[in-house]
């Protein structure tokens, strides 16, 4: 039987992300998501539900997301579910969570939470052209080309 395991979610962070780290050295973080859904029911009215969501994440990118990441922060992430289970020490009872296992994420937003400043996060851009590239000239951007229009009706 063939598995497949994998949870994409955007909505806002319900808290600062906790940064802590392993004996090891291994960085730790979580933090909690909301993901708000709404819609209309059959009588027009609006209605709304939110859904919140344990993530975790390590190593490297538990500490960017600690950095530039605070409550309120819309992100994007991308992951597995995992199951946890535990005892409680005092009452001794199994407890059990569903969360999920960061693997990827990206930033949502372009600007900082004052609105105005543009993000400080890190930027993924090559590193700056050898001398003789920089007296060529730019390459004009091209449009994207037209979608292609489709009787298909979904």
């Amino acid at each position: 039987m063939a598995n497949f395991n994998k949870v994409i979610l955007a909505g806002n962070l319900t808290r600062d992300p906790e940064l802590r780290y392993t004996p090891k050295g291994t960085a730790i973080a979580s933090f909690g998501l909301a993901i708000n859904r709404k819609w209309k029911s059959e009588t027009g009215e609006s209605k709304e539900e939110v859904t919140f969501v344990d993530v975790e994440v390590w190593d490297r990118q538990a500490e960017v997301i600690a950095q530039y990441f605070k409550k309120g922060r819309p992100i994007l992430v991308e992951g597995r579910l995992k199951y946890d289970q535990w005892e409680d020490k005092n009452t001794h009872q199994k407890q059990s969570k569903l969360k999920v296992r960061l693997e990827s994420f990206s930033f949502i937003d372009t600007k900082g939470a004052d609105g105005g400043v543009p993000s400080e996060a890190p930027r993924a851009r090559p590193a700056a052209a050898p001398a003789a590239a920089a007296d060529a000239p730019a390459p004009a951007e091209a449009e994207p080309p037209e979608p292609e229009q489709d009787d298909v009706p979904f």
